[in-house]
């Protein structure tokens, strides 16, 4: 048997095209799980063109399934499990995938809008928890209309801390005040004060600006660079009282930060905001509505039944 999949290939428009790899074989820790949605994001688009990911090879890192054979081992969820993966290579109709990978998706939370949850929300969730976000402190989100950004909205209200979302364009807007923003600004002008935290998405003069805005003793979290241009810090813009700029990247083997993810899903607590949902066999469109700014939220695909 064969898995259809979508790969890195340069010869189809944007490096992505459908391809047919052999079926997947688990390994003793491994689940094997057939995928039902799957979430694009950022990083998909750029793994397909940077050679971080080999020619032929599958992509995606967020998608929802159910368990076809539990792990040989006993460890993890049984078969007919509803779950969310975050691993490398899941936009396939079947992948094994470690059992760390994986978190059992409870009842009230759609297999399409947990797929939404693993890159951006880890990536909200883990970067705040770095910055010690605390009740009082001044959030700023750049890119506040994306899907890291509208989490990292949601967990910073829900830290108690004051939330300020920076978007694009007032359109973009839209809803944020509802996800808890405390503040809504097209890009940083006005924003006057001093932050203590800054989730920060876009990179470019974005990121420049808003390590302008921090305040000493301040963190900013650099998890994407959407705009693709270049930080360019004019002299002595790093010199000056302790504040500190983290690269970051999600870490896989991340089922219990999942878990808690899907919890709060199921409370009400974390909304997944899926701007475009449809078949992945129009996949091309989705990643050129990612790259033009016009999805609010998540991309997701169905690669099976909805729901």
């Amino acid at each position: 048997m064969s898995t259809r999949a979508l790969i890195v290939d340069p010869s189809a428009p944007g490096g992505i095209g459908f391809g047919n790899l052999a079926d997947p074989v688990a390994a003793p820790g491994q689940l094997l799980v057939d995928v039902l949605h799957a979430s694009l994001n950022y990083a998909d688009i750029n793994d397909a063109t940077s050679g971080r990911v080999p020619v032929g090879a599958p992509l995606g890192l967020d998608a929802a399934g159910v368990v076809l054979r539990e792990a040989a081992d006993g460890s993890g969820p049984a078969a007919g499990t509803r779950v969310v993966l975050f691993a490398q290579g899941v936009f396939a109709e079947r992948v094994a995938v470690d059992v760390s990978a994986v978190a059992e998706v409870p009842d009230g939370v759609g297999l399409a809008e947990a797929a939404a949850l693993p890159t951006a929300g880890l990536a909200a969730l883990r970067s705040l928890r770095a910055a010690g976000v605390a009740p009082g402190k001044r959030v700023l989100v750049t890119g506040a209309s994306g899907g890291v950004g509208r989490y990292a909205v949601q967990f910073g209200a829900r830290a108690g801390a004051h939330v300020i979302a920076s978007v694009g364009a007032p359109e973009r807007g839209e809803g944020l005040a509802g996800a808890g923003a405390h503040e809504v600004v097209v890009g940083l002008d006005d924003v006057k004060e001093p932050v203590d935290i800054v989730v920060e998405a876009v990179g470019g003069p974005h990121l420049v600006r808003a390590w302008e805005l921090l305040a000493p003793g301040g963190s900013l979290q650099s998890v994407g660079w959407t705009s693709g241009k270049p930080a360019v810090f004019p002299p002595y813009a790093t010199v000056g009282p302790r504040k500190t700029l983290m690269s970051y990247v999600n870490e896989f083997g991340a089922a219990s930060d999942l878990a808690e993810l899907v919890r709060l899903a199921a409370e009400g607590v974390l909304v997944p905001e899926i701007g475009w949902r449809d078949s992945w066999e129009r996949f091309a469109e989705a990643a050129d509505a990612l790259r033009g700014r016009r999805v609010r939220g998540k991309a997701v695909f169905d690669l099976g039944p909805q729901g």
